[in-house]
């Protein structure tokens, strides 16, 4: 039972804080370790194809390995120290695991910029939070990658460390994430990453693979929870859940694209590169500022039927095992 009130320790927290700017962040410290690593890496293998791939190889079982080790073995330290120091450790890694409030806030500051400041400052606040080119999207174009993240990364954010801190506690957790930022810095399809972040990329499809699809089902029923079109949600996810080169993205985009009748998706530039994607949903209306806050809100009441979800499943699992 510690690991479920850890969790949900750590989702209370989130929800009040989020992740204060002054705080050490788990995240900031695998970021820092990706960039070393992968200078080293390129250095000690050949600068071929092949080489490069290797490299990448032991870069994705290096990072999550490690995570697991050390912050299993900082949580050993604390126990021998003192039980509640352990699991007080607990709390904070799941409170930093999850990044429910951090995407909502991030995605309001875009809206607020659309409705009460000008374009450009509405394209470098979603600058901020996805990895497309920006600097030329119109004010429906930046509406929709603000939605598009938040679909996407209640998957990668909120329900895959759900998933696994409730498997393995908060040391799982981080290892997630560890996963999940590898990704986000390596995990590119262009000259520079191709071979070298192939595995990866890999790994987090596989990571996210179970996740991603349990946050497409949460995110249509929280539709009905929040007043947006369920079986528009339902209808969606079933028809265009594998439209993306990615097996997981569309998953939660189809959904939340059917539940506000909107059409995400569609070509978009990265690193002055246009990608030819599909589109996403049916355009039943126009992308609005005020659809971001509506994926807000699903996320929201997703991220409670998420973590309502894996609790109950594990006390039962517990007192299963038990009788």
């Amino acid at each position: 039972m510690e690991i479920v009130f850890a969790a949900l320790g750590g989702f209370v927290l989130d929800l009040l804080l989020g992740d204060p700017a002054w705080m050490p962040h788990p995240v900031v410290a695998m970021g820092r370790c990706i960039t070393s690593l992968e200078r080293r890496l390129r250095a000690a293998f050949p600068k071929t194809p092949r080489g490069e791939r290797t490299a990448g190889r032991v870069l994705a079982a290096a990072l999550p390995l490690g995570t697991l080790a050390l912050s299993l073995g900082l949580l050993r330290l604390c126990r021998l120290i003192h039980p509640a120091l352990a699991f007080a450790l607990e709390i904070l890694w799941c409170w930093q695991s999850l990044a429910a409030r951090d995407l909502a806030e991030e995605s309001e500051h875009v809206r607020r910029r659309l409705t009460e400041g000008t374009l450009e400052e509405a394209r470098l606040a979603v600058g901020r939070i996805v990895g497309r080119d920006t600097a030329a999207l119109s004010p429906q174009g930046v509406t929709r990658a603000a939605v598009e993240t938040v679909a996407e990364n209640f998957a990668d954010g909120v329900a895959a460390p759900m998933v696994y801190m409730l498997l393995g506690g908060a040391p799982l957790a981080l290892c997630c994430k560890a996963v999940n930022t590898m990704d986000s810095m390596v995990g590119y399809k262009n000259n520079q990453y191709l071979h070298f972040g192939r595995a990866a990329a890999k790994l987090d499809d596989a990571v996210n693979f179970l996740p991603a699809r349990l946050a497409a089902l949460l995110l249509v029923l929280s539709a009905g929870l929040t007043g947006e079109n369920l079986p528009g949600a339902w209808r969606m996810w079933r028809r265009d859940r594998r439209r993306h080169a990615s097996p997981n993205s569309a998953q939660t985009e189809s959904a939340m694209a059917g539940a506000l009748g909107i059409q995400l998706g569609g070509p978009a530039s990265y690193f002055g590169q246009i990608h030819h994607k599909p589109t996403i949903g049916d355009p039943l209306r126009e992308a609005e500022p005020g659809d971001i806050r509506r994926a807000s809100r699903m996320l929201y009441a997703a991220s409670v039927l998420c973590l309502a979800l894996l609790c109950g499943l594990r006390v039962f699992i517990i007192k299963g095992v038990s009788l």
